[in-house]
């Protein structure tokens, strides 16, 4: 095989495989029937296929005269960056934020291949009114516990549960980042060259948000993997022939459906999607109808999975969401009448002669100096603009708690309504420094000219979905804003969308300087001098956080604390912050009944539901922070005590050090002394 093709297909076999892992275990598990043996017997052949189908055919010119260096560079930085990541993984199992959560939800995949979690209560002796079974990311509805998230991640987390055991379903973060960074390289060697891939994927490799979330278990992983080799995949469907070209066009926007299946926000992502399907089908070319097929038929699994099995939390996100519904149903409506108006000969007869007017005229260079004015405006953006939130639910006043509390600790102006969002570009620039986002403005405006004179139609699809999903990013990011935190909301599409401009206007700048004279090795020195430029003020924020473990061992606090609860126990947890942390992890870890006492509960309350544990064939087991919270019910055992560090806070300054994080917790058996 020739260096050319081997990039060609390695950089999208782990959307393939990523997109054939979901189709095969999301009926699954709506069946209720997701257990190792069928999931795993059904992917090896859907596995097969896919990947026969998705790397066959044809590659494209640009990649035929590829040399091995930039190949064997994108996998060696691949391969280091996978290495670099295992070695600092965290361990996030305890509930706190997002990963644990996750990690929890695959757990319960892992061990009972159902949803929804049932309560238990008669591991308690029935409904009492001082028990309740919820906590964070784990709805109590309808008689049982639903789990907060989309399934797509939790099912790509199960497999490595299967292979390795915990262990295996936290290394699976690792494995995807690293995924991200190959599909980034892939998507760069397409659309830039394949000698600037080493370049695309060192840049995104090294950026904090990168390091971040591919530590920890977050959505945005599969999400990244699945949306930069959808769109691989639909750049070769364009440079291919028949029915490859088809098959190819199905499992891109299968791909890029299927992110609404992990991120129900990736509805937002991918509306330009089924406008670009739309154009292809006005000119009656078949790709379009496989691109639209493949990406409602995704994103189809992904609403139908979201309102069956994860509907509270759905809910929750009504006020966003129900906009978002509207916006993608308006514009699926919008599409279709454009498909039919271009299909009108007259009225495409019109828009083709002013489209060749537009690009003859002065609008290109207007749209380009609109591409910088945007920039600018977000750079002046907080000049003028504060914004804030009033709370509007009880997670909102914790999180206004929180930010006060960050604000007291940096020693800021103390308002919890504060949302920082007015800094975003700000954020963006910590992340990938200066120099890369004056090359990605200047990129952008590059193409925002090309696209308008009819140039460059590979990039019409890349471009929009970035400045689609950036612009409202930058705009709301929608998330609470400490740092490092906060820099997930920009890795999903904004960082790696901006890095895709910087490397592509870093080619051009390269092209310009050739074509004044200089020598080709003059050039090539220049474009790896620029290159290096480019990651100084990356490493700089980065470097620290590069060689920084965080939530190390908690796995085995964990498991040393199932191994003290004693058989057949019904944990009662009577303080809140234990009861948020860990009332799933005993429930899905454990394989014990775990409930939690309402804040109006009484000790005669704790001591008749323990009478109605004992009475129901169990053992009752009093669980808390602290020592003299359960010695009221008999005699305290220390079951964990946990001390860590955890990534530090910050609101206005880029993130850097480290905070740390204890977890005591005491257990006692009520009768046993």
């Amino acid at each position: 095989m020739d260096a050319g093709r081997l990039l060609v297909r390695v950089t999208v076999a782990p959307a393939l495989l990523i997109a054939a892992w979901l189709a095969v275990s999301l009926p699954l598990l709506m069946a209720g029937v997701f257990r190792p043996v069928p999931a795993i017997a059904l992917f090896v052949p859907v596995a097969a296929v896919t990947l026969w189908l998705g790397l066959r055919g044809r590659i494209d010119d640009a990649f035929r005269d590829a040399t091995w260096g930039p190949v064997i560079a994108v996998l060696g930085i691949t391969v280091a960056f996978l290495v670099l990541q295992v070695v600092m993984c965290s361990e996030q199992i305890i509930v706190r934020r997002d990963p644990a959560s996750y990690v929890q939800y695959a757990v319960w995949l892992k061990n009972e291949g159902s949803l929804p979690i049932p309560l238990m209560e008669r591991a308690f002796g029935g409904h009492d009114r001082a028990l309740y079974y919820e906590s964070p990311a784990f709805y109590q509805d309808g008689g049982a516990i639903v789990p907060q998230f989309m399934a797509g991640l939790p099912l790509v987390l199960t497999l490595g549960g299967w292979l390795g055991g915990m262990h295996g379903m936290l290394l699976m973060a690792p494995l995807l980042g690293a995924c991200c960074v190959l599909a980034f390289a892939g998507l760069v060697a397409r659309l830039v060259g394949p000698r600037w891939a080493p370049a695309g994927a060192l840049l995104l490799a090294l950026t904090l948000p990168m390091l971040y979330v591919s530590r920890s278990t977050f959505s945005e992983l599969p999400a990244i993997v699945l949306l930069l080799g959808g769109l691989s995949l639909i750049y070769d469907a364009r440079r291919a022939d028949g029915r490859v070209a088809d098959l190819k066009a199905f499992l891109g926007g299968l791909a890029l459906g299927l992110i609404v299946l992990v991120r129900i926000d990736g509805l937002r992502d991918v509306l330009p999607v089924l406008v670009f399907a739309g154009l292809y089908v006005a000119q009656r070319r078949g790709i379009g109808y496989w691109t639209g097929g493949g990406l409602l038929l995704g994103a189809g699994a992904g609403l139908v999975q979201g309102f069956t099995m994860s509907r509270p939390y759905l809910t929750y996100l009504g006020a966003s969401l129900r906009p978002l519904l509207a916006i993608a149903a308006a514009v699926a409506i919008a599409t279709v009448l454009m498909v039919v108006l271009l299909r009108w000969q007259p009225t495409a007869l019109r828009l083709r002669r002013a489209g060749a007017a537009v690009a003859r005229g002065r609008a290109p260079g207007a749209a380009a100096v609109l591409a910088l004015l945007v920039m600018l405006g977000f750079a002046l953006r907080p000049l003028v603009q504060t914004v804030r939130r009033e709370p509007a639910t009880r997670d909102d006043e914790l999180n206004v708690q929180f930010i006060e509390t960050v604000q007291k600790i940096q020693h800021l102006p103390v308002d919890g309504t504060r949302q920082y969002s007015e800094q975003t570009l700000y954020w963006v620039s910590w992340y990938i420094g200066i120099p890369a986002l004056l090359f990605a403005t200047l990129g952008a405006a590059l193409l925002t000219r090309r696209l308008m004179r009819g140039h460059a139609p590979e990039w019409l699809l890349p471009y929009a979905m970035i400045v689609w999903t950036a612009t409202q990013v930058l705009i709301r990011p929608g998330i609470t804003p400490d740092h490092p935190w906060a820099s997930r909301r920009l890795i999903g599409l904004v960082i790696p969308g901006l890095l895709l401009f910087t490397v592509f206007a870093a080619a051009w700048t390269a092209k310009r300087v050739r074509r004044l004279g200089y020598s080709r090795r003059i050039v090539r020195t220049g474009a790896v001098l620029g290159v290096v430029g480019m990651l100084v003020p990356i490493v700089v924020t980065s470097g620290g956080f590069l060689v920084t473990k965080t939530e190390q061992h908690e796995v085995a606090a964990v498991e040393g604390m199932c191994d003290a609860l004693p058989p057949r126990a019904s944990v009662v947890v009577v303080e809140r912050s234990t009861a948020d942390r860990l009332l799933q992890v005993v429930r899905g870890m454990c394989g014990l009944p775990a409930a939690r006492t309402s804040s109006t509960a009484t000790p005669a309350d704790v001591r008749r539901v323990t009478a109605a544990v004992t009475a129901a064939g169990r053992r009752p087991v009093i669980m808390a922070a602290k020592r003299e919270q359960v010695a009221p019910y008999g005699t305290p055992e220390r079951v964990v005590h946990l001390t860590t560090r955890q990534d530090g806070r910050t609101l206005v300054n880029p993130p850097g050090g480290t905070w740390g994080l204890t977890v005591e917790v005491w257990i006692t058996e009520p009768g046993r002394r």
